[in-house]
């Protein structure tokens, strides 16, 4: 019995002396863990910092782009307004009448139904300069209307303020922006639109700056088809690149092309770049 105790105490201190080896082992691993934990914040600081910074870069460029080559702008289109007329003409009009008068000028006639536009009327979206506009409410029937009719007159066409020209020209500069801003972003673009024989110039020091002389929108004329769905990628692209930078989703409308544009460059956008 005594050399039976002896040996379980050789072994419990045995079992005591690599029970202190675990220990110590244990100790060194979390100093480790603890050195290894402050360099990753540390490292996540350091590229939350750059994150920032890259995302100034980023604003800058696009702000820049958007205030020099493609300044995006809301102009005034509109007269009075006729209910505004007819009310003061009118004193004994009803709440009601005005009311419907009001509901009647945000409606628009689109492709066969009847749409809700809050900026009926009043506005229209202009890029690369006030004489390039865009409908305020995505009407761009009148583009596919004058090719049809194209199609039945003959001879050279000599209207230059033709607003299917207008259209033809601010989609395609919208494009340009588009597939400008998905580099700078660096963000996929979910539709892919035709751009061929481009040119590539320096722009801003640290991007290409691509222009296309031949896009989609502007090369042949496009049926009512195809131009239709062009038009339908351009805004998904539109409307992709201002989920990606947390554009409030009560601004957007899905048949706004420009005025969505103009809210995702806009300077008062906190996440633009990022």
């Amino acid at each position: 019995d005594t050399e039976g105790l002896l040996r379980i105490k050789e072994e419990n201190q045995k079992h005591y002396r690599r029970a202190q080896r675990h220990q110590e082992k244990k100790e060194k691993i979390q100093r480790h863990n603890r050195k290894l934990g402050d360099l990753v914040e540390k490292k996540t600081c350091d590229l939350r910092t750059q994150y920032e910074h890259l995302a100034k870069l980023r604003r800058a460029h696009i702000l820049e782009l958007t205030s020099v080559i493609f300044p995006i702008e809301e102009v005034k289109t509109s007269m009075r307004d006729p209910a505004d007329v007819s009310s003061e003409s009118d004193s004994a009009m009803t709440s009601s009448t005005v009311s419907k008068l009001a509901e009647a000028r945000r409606t628009t006639y689109l492709s066969g139904r009847w749409v809700c536009d809050d900026h009926n009327g009043d506005t229209s979206i202009s890029i690369t300069g006030p004489w390039i506009t865009l409908p305020n409410n995505g009407d761009y029937s009148a583009y596919y209307n004058w090719v049809e009719e194209k199609k039945t007159t003959q001879g050279p066409d000599m209207e230059h303020n033709n607003p299917a020209h207008t259209i033809s020209a601010a989609l395609c500069y919208a494009t340009q922006l588009v597939n400008t801003l998905s580099l700078i972003l660096d963000v996929n673009l979910p539709k892919k639109l035709c751009n061929r024989q481009c040119i590539f110039t320096a722009f801003c020091f640290l991007y290409i700056f691509v222009w296309c002389f031949n896009s989609e929108f502007c090369g042949e004329n496009l049926s009512r088809h195809k131009f239709t769905r062009a038009v339908k990628k351009l805004n998904a692209n539109i409307l992709h690149l201002c989920f990606s930078q947390h554009v409030n989703l009560d601004l957007l409308h899905p048949l706004h092309t420009l005025r969505n544009l103009m809210y995702l460059v806009s300077p008062d956008s906190e996440n633009l770049g990022r």
